[in-house]
């Protein structure tokens, strides 16, 4: 009954929730980055270097013979994954370096000082009183 306990406390706190939401935002940006890279970024880079499509780039190793596929090393769609992870990379670095700036400057701003409790005021305002009298 103990593991269950332990993994029922688990599922339910809030950094597994957090972790869940950001890894569905992540799948999603992800499809985003990739329709980027595959449909706007290699098209231009492609015409660049003489219209070359990225996505047909392809070595054969074997030519195809009937009823058998060629095999090919499709190294364009590699290359559109290299990119893809780069800018990805680079946003999760962006974002990464935000958050820790943030947390940097909560750090470097002083906390406020507690305000006395009524317990507290009451006896500065005793103290001050008897300090009057004398």
């Amino acid at each position: 009954m103990g593991i269950i306990k332990e993994f029922k406390e688990f599922a339910v706190k809030g950094n597994v929730v957090d972790m869940a939401v950001g890894i569905i935002i992540g799948v999603a940006f992800g499809k985003i980055v990739s329709s980027f890279v595959a449909d706007v970024l290699m098209p231009p880079i492609g015409l660049l270097i003489g219209g070359v499509d990225f996505s047909n780039l392809v070595v054969t190793l074997k030519a195809a013979e009937e009823g058998v596929e060629a095999v090919t090393l499709r190294y364009g769609l590699f290359l559109q994954a290299v990119f893809d992870f780069i800018i990805v990379a680079f946003a999760v670095f962006m974002a990464v370096k935000a958050l820790n700036n943030l947390r940097k400057k909560e750090a470097e701003t002083p906390a406020a000082p507690p305000s006395p409790s009524a317990q507290e005021q009451l006896l500065m305002e005793i103290r001050d009183l008897l300090k009057n009298q004398t």
